[in-house]
């Protein structure tokens, strides 16, 4: 079976069954979307399509524009039909973490190159949005609410302990988040001995909503982290 199959039966069987706290649901595209299964298999089939070892990259959750929609994570419609040749029929989306992500896929040499090296995912692969004061549905992050981290852990756990049989190497493993995300994940290493070792950066959102004017730096930045795996990460905020 290849890397890529291995995704698809993993997305295809991701069920969040825990009861959420009041006000926020969790979105599951692989269920909600045929348009999203569609196109995220024909994703990991042109990227995966093989039995090559890859390190992982993790983010948070899924957003509404990037993963929530389209199936594969920090990537929006845009994006993947652009970058990758996939179109989606039925709706189109604009993330700006996908947006930098995909700048860095270019800077490494394409989504070609960047692929066969790297499988990104989130520590929870399912994301949520949460009702605001108007009304509104909005992003929010498994480790906002105490009470969702809680009912999130087995499901996070399962899913991080699942995906280690694609053939992910656990030499390093690189955390979008500098903050709360590496922190919980890192706790989470300490326990279960996912990886040897885990690097942080910056997560893309935070970039271009505070760092815009510095995002050539920050690519480059990671693009050295990700070519030299005995680099020790600092963080520059």
């Amino acid at each position: 079976m290849t890397f890529a199959e291995k995704v698809i039966i993993f997305n295809r069987n991701l069920d969040f069954r825990n009861r959420l706290p009041d006000g926020i649901r969790i979105m599951n595209p692989f269920i909600e979307s045929p348009e999203a299964l569609r196109v995220s298999e024909l994703f990991y089939r042109k990227y995966y399509n093989d039995n090559k070892p890859r390190r992982i990259i993790l983010g948070i959750n899924p957003g509404r524009f990037g993963a929530g929609i389209t199936g594969i994570p920090f990537t929006d419609t845009k994006r993947l039909a652009d970058e990758c040749g996939i179109y989606t029929k039925g709706f189109n989306s604009h993330e700006t973490s996908s947006v930098f992500i995909y700048d860095l896929i270019k800077g490494f040499g394409g989504p070609g190159k960047f692929y066969d090296r790297y499988y990104i995912n989130s520590v929870c692969p399912l994301g949520f949005v949460k009702t605001n004061s108007k009304g509104r549905e909005v992003n929010y992050n498994y480790y906002d609410d105490k009470e969702l981290t809680d009912v999130s852990m087995e499901f996070i756990i399962r899913s991080l302990t699942s995906q280690l049989s694609f053939g992910i190497q656990r030499d390093v493993a690189f955390c979008l988040g500098t903050g709360d995300n590496f922190r919980f994940l890192g706790i989470l290493n300490e326990k279960l001995k996912l990886f040897e070792r885990i690097i942080p950066l910056e997560h893309p959102r935070f970039i271009m909503q505070y760092r815009l004017k510095r995002k050539e730096d920050y690519i480059e930045r990671f693009i050295r982290f990700l070519n030299d795996n005995s680099a020790t990460s600092e963080t520059t905020d």
